[in-house]
């Protein structure tokens, strides 16, 4: 029978993590490599598990929920009002609330601290490079599918806070929530943070096309 990932919204490891998450356990003893899955503006620790193919087999998967609700069943990151963008700085409640998150992983799923690889879609995308710039040390890789990079509006990001991070970027060309412009703009400034950066563009909107699959499951599949 196959695996299926489980809820956790009570007890000791919910106490422990601070998040409800849903959790895919390998079949090794570990400790395991772990991909955090963050999920975009009005998802939910549900909306991930569709990219969870492209990553491999033998790791321990977790896509925790968002700091705040945005209605039923639906959270962010980062609440937004229309037309803003946030900012580096307005993402600190979500970096503190995922770095509580993935410390607590191996003591509660033998998580290896230091094979921990991010992958966010749009607003998810964005919490995870900014928990990358605060936690450099911590993070193997992250893809950012439909995303962007927070552009700080009070401290400067120090020019290789991201050194040689394995960034995979996937872009829609007809985008109508992350523009082009955007997301190029952010490419921009994960390369200028020093990242190893795999950057491509889709002809597509809001979302990741077949060939983007494709391209994001060969990406993972190099570490």
């Amino acid at each position: 029978m196959k695996v299926k990932p489980f809820l956790v919204d009570r007890g000791l490891a919910l106490a422990q993590t601070g998040l409800v998450h849903r959790v895919l356990l390998p079949d090794s003893s570990g400790p395991h490599p772990t991909a955090v899955l963050l999920h975009g503006y009005w998802g939910n620790e549900d909306a991930m598990w569709v990219f969870s193919r492209s990553l491999p087999p033998h790791w321990l998967i977790v896509a925790p929920r968002g700091v705040a609700q945005e209605g039923d069943g639906r959270f962010s990151w980062q609440p937004r009002a229309p037309q803003e963008w946030p900012t580096l700085e307005q993402f600190d409640t979500a970096v503190n609330a995922i770095t509580q998150f993935i410390h607590a992983l191996p003591a509660l799923y033998n998580a290896d601290l230091h094979q921990i690889h991010m992958m966010g879609f749009s607003q998810g995308a964005a919490a995870a490079l900014a928990t990358a710039v605060h936690q450099p040390a911590w993070i193997q890789a992250i893809a950012s599918l439909v995303g962007f990079m927070p552009s700080p509006a009070q401290r400067a990001v120090p020019p290789n806070i991201l050194q040689d991070l394995p960034v995979f970027m996937a872009a829609g060309t007809q985008d109508e929530r992350v523009p082009l412009v955007t997301a190029r703009a952010s490419a921009q400034a994960v390369q200028a943070a020093g990242a190893s950066l795999t950057y491509k563009e889709y002809d597509t909107g809001h979302k990741l096309n077949a060939q983007g699959m494709r391209d994001l499951k060969n990406w993972w599949g190099s570490f």
